[in-house]
């Protein structure tokens, strides 16, 4: 007979954190910081004393260092970079997953942390229609999934061209070249720089006005290439939400003998909804993938995939044995053989809850409700004389510039000024970026919490500012 929990009063330092926590999100107000730097590090600082205080009085104190310092990305008002709202069902498995302090580095540590991000990984397959013997490591972010997914494609261009990495190295292997867009994001840099690829490495392929790359030229330089090859795609550009032209990519990767990888770090999540599947067409043909979990799944941070088609490419790349670490029964998962860590977190709980919660209908609903608030902003926006949508409003990203008419240097002024207009109540949290030359703000409507409503009076706000602005 399954046992029965009696679920006790929280009591000390849980009580105290529980307390908080349940009034947190209603009670933040004001998005940004108000404390300085100086400030926190008063608050944070001092001697550390030389017996422990209590728990509950830790925590509270804590409570109240932070709270000045906290920015406000779990609000509907937050738009300043792509991050989700931390679904507050995968933040509850988030506490249980310390409370039950798992390392989730391989079955024998955890069989249940194991057995969570098993399934959890087999739903992401599922919910993105990709291949489903696919093999996916849970990481921290799509920064470490990319590394994880380039990590597979080097041993693995390397392994076709005859040289064997783990047995000789990287020091004497032939140059691998990595074809990217000129606008691909930092984060794939950063990447290539820590798997050892120099500038020497890497080929730009220009891109479009949207940050799309360019197919033509990709392929002049292919076919003039006799490296080892990698193509670096991107789905959902940081600032367009573009996607580039996977079928054609995925071509030109099966001509050439190169491994094709996609940022995807939200926009995989376009494949969750019939109204945005195709403008991933064709990216299922990749050879890996990486997605963030902290974006459009909402799962609290920290939280990434990595999928890799060729499940032996992968765990060539990252598999950790030794005599000590047995081997999971039946083919259970050990998440060893898909990540570079051997203790990690279990994030297959949050995983697992978050996907729960939503279901494939809240997936899917949530990409649509974003992308038609992206749609309905846009449309509000350019009625507005003197703001221009530089980008093709395809997916919950958008891009303005807010342009007096009296030349270039003006336009970057005001679009800051809109910045700062937009910050001063603190009921939104904005930033600005240069983009193609130009200072641009970014718009990122991907908070679970954010819907026409809000979309309807930030048009508003923005044309009223725009207009003192002007004036």
């Amino acid at each position: 007979m399954q046992q029965v929990h009696a679920f006790p009063t929280l009591s000390g330092p849980l009580a105290t954190a529980s307390a908080y926590a349940n009034g947190y999100r209603e009670t933040k107000t004001n998005l940004h910081p108000t404390a300085t730097l100086a400030e926190l590090r008063k608050s944070f600082g001092g001697d550390l004393p030389a017996k422990g205080q209590p728990g509950e009085d830790v925590i509270a104190e804590l409570i109240q260092a932070t709270e000045p310092g906290l920015v406000g990305n779990t609000q509907a008002g937050f738009h300043a970079w792509v991050m989700g709202g931390a679904n507050i069902t995968g933040v509850a498995a988030d506490w249980l997953t310390s409370i039950w302090g798992q390392n989730a580095g391989i079955y024998k540590c955890s069989p249940a942390a194991a057995t969570a991000e098993e399934v959890a990984c087999n739903w992401l397959l599922d919910v993105l229609d990709l291949p489903r013997d696919a093999s996916v490591g849970l990481t921290t972010g799509a920064t470490m999934a990319g590394f994880i997914g380039l990590a597979a494609a080097r041993d693995e261009v390397l392994r076709r061209a005859g040289y064997d990495l783990a047995e000789t190295g990287l020091q004497y292997a032939p140059p691998v070249q990595v074809f990217l867009s000129a606008d691909t994001h930092v984060s794939n840099r950063a990447a290539l720089r820590f798997l050892g690829f120099g500038q020497r490495n890497i080929v730009e392929v220009p891109a479009d006005d949207q940050g799309r790359m360019d197919v033509t030229v990709l392929g002049h330089k292919l076919a003039n290439s006799r490296a080892p090859k990698i193509i670096l795609a991107t789905a959902g550009h940081i600032n367009s939400g573009a996607f580039d032209d996977f079928p054609a990519l995925a071509d030109l990767a099966k001509l050439h003998g190169a491994w094709l990888h996609v940022d995807a770090a939200f926009g995989l999540w376009a494949r969750a909804n019939v109204t945005t599947r195709f403008m991933t067409r064709g990216i299922e043909r990749a050879d890996s993938w990486s997605t963030d979990g902290h974006k459009w799944l909402q799962m609290p941070f920290d939280a990434g995939f990595a999928i890799v088609r060729d499940r032996d490419a992968h765990r060539r790349a990252m598999d950790i044995t030794a005599s000590y670490l047995s081997e999971a029964p039946d083919g259970g998962r050990d998440a060893t053989q898909f990540n570079p860590e051997l203790s990690r977190r279990a994030r297959g709980f949050s995983a697992w809850a978050t996907f729960k919660s939503l279901g494939r209908d809240g997936i899917a609903d949530m990409v649509h409700n974003h992308c038609a608030c992206a749609s309905l902003l846009a449309h509000k926006l350019r009625r507005v004389p003197g703001i221009r949508i530089l980008n093709d409003v395809v997916l919950n990203q958008l891009v303005a510039v807010f342009d007096p008419g009296q030349g270039q240097e003006a336009a970057d002024r005001a679009t800051k000024q809109m910045e700062n207009a937009l910050n001063e109540d603190g009921q939104h949290f904005f930033q600005t970026a240069q983009w193609r030359g130009q200072r641009v703000l970014r718009i990122s409507i991907i908070n679970q919490q954010t819907g026409p409503r809000h979309i309807s009076a930030l048009a508003q706000k923005i044309e009223k500012l725009w207009s003192d602005i002007r004036a």
